[in-house]
């Protein structure tokens, strides 16, 4: 005989079955709306968004989020996501990352941040450990006042595994000193069209692929160029800068000819002197380079400046002569007496010493 079951409480086995299949459900999770969900790869594109989407599947691989998700901390990604390798942040008009940021993307590879407006960047942003190898700031620092604080990141963030690093399209003049000391593993990096007017020497680790196209380069550094020869796997390219066909020039010249290194070295052209324009840099001959035009042109500067320093000097003598008239002619009037009065006394001496009685006079009047 069945014991008596109180129809009040669930059976055991049924209460097991919803337990599995609520655990099998959190751990699954559905796709996060406003989003698409295929074989590990969720998109949320175009739909909006103002934050990362919490409820991401578990198997997710490659995330693409755009919309305007303005900053990004460790509450962006609240559940750890072990499958995670690549997320796609860009466009989203991004100013910070905070600290922890990614601390729940134990596997992440690739991060692309690219046309963003980035403000800061923590370098606390990533796990010690973390296994980061390609990232991606193209067109990301719209404002040359935050470049050195966003890259002030890289000397603490430990990229240790990053071996590609996407720094193109930026507004950065000039990079700071040792600012890739800490990214051992770099191999790639490009720096193309970033208003580059220099590379200083000690700046760039040792890589395999060196992009310095389109930006403002009319010369390289001796020191720039026997570094690169230190690094014979090294290739680079050049093409798009504007090189000064000068007497400086002639190091990089005889470089160029007996280098391998720089891949685009024959779409390599003058930019200036007028009459060298376009020339191929490998067609120059020595002969052609001269500074002499350059130094004419300094001179000539310096003369229309001095010119004009002299012109503002004359001017305020002027006015200040303008201004103090009145005193300047009490002044004048006052020498004029004193000089008159001063000759009065001469011509007196002089009546004197030339009219004998006079003279005779003034003997006995003394007397």
């Amino acid at each position: 005989m069945r014991p008596h079951q109180d129809p009040g409480r669930p059976h055991k086995s049924g209460m097991t079955s919803l337990l599995l299949l609520l655990m099998l459900a959190l751990s699954c999770r559905c796709c996060p709306d406003k989003c698409m969900c295929s074989l590990g790869t969720v998109k949320c594109q175009n739909q909006d968004l103002d934050a990362i989407p919490h409820a991401l599947p578990a198997t997710t691989k490659s995330l693409f989020v755009t919309g305007n998700i303005f900053q990004i901390s460790k509450a962006s990604f609240p559940t750890r996501l072990e499958n995670l390798t690549d997320l796609y942040l860009s466009g989203n008009g991004m100013e910070h990352v905070d600290a922890g940021a990614f601390t729940n993307l134990p596997n992440l590879a690739l991060l692309d941040l690219s046309n963003n407006r980035m403000k800061n960047f923590s370098d606390q942003a990533f796990p010690d450990n973390n296994k980061l190898k390609f990232l991606n700031l193209s067109s990301s620092f719209h404002s040359h006042s935050f470049t050195d604080t966003v890259l002030g990141f890289f000397l603490h963030a430990k990229l240790l595994q990053l071996t590609s690093l996407d720094l193109s399209n930026n507004n950065l003049i000039v990079l700071p000193d040792n600012i890739f000391t800490g990214l051992s593993s770099l191999g790639t990096l490009n720096l193309r069209n970033s208003s580059l007017i220099t590379i200083q020497n000690g700046t760039l680790p040792l890589l395999h692929d060196l992009d310095l196209r389109d930006n403002y380069l009319k010369d390289l550094p001796p020191t720039m160029m026997a570094e690169f020869s230190l690094n014979p796997s090294l290739h680079v390219q050049l093409v798009g800068n504007p090189w000064r066909c000068n007497c400086f020039i002639e190091d990089l010249l005889v470089w160029l000819k007996n280098s391998t290194q720089v891949t685009d070295s024959h779409n390599l052209t003058c930019a200036d002197p007028e009459a060298m324009k376009h020339q191929p840099l490998l067609q120059v001959q020595p002969s052609q380079l001269k500074c002499s035009s350059d130094m004419e042109g300094v001179l000539e500067t310096s003369y229309v400046f001095l010119g004009l320093v002299l012109a503002l000097i004359g001017v305020i003598f002027l006015l200040v002569l303008y201004l103090n008239r009145k005193g300047i002619k009490r002044w004048m009037y006052n020498i004029r007496d004193a000089c008159r009065d001063h000759l009065e006394g001469y011509h007196y001496r002089y009546e004197i010493n030339s009219d004998p009685r006079l003279a005779n006079l003034s003997i006995n009047s003394d007397v």
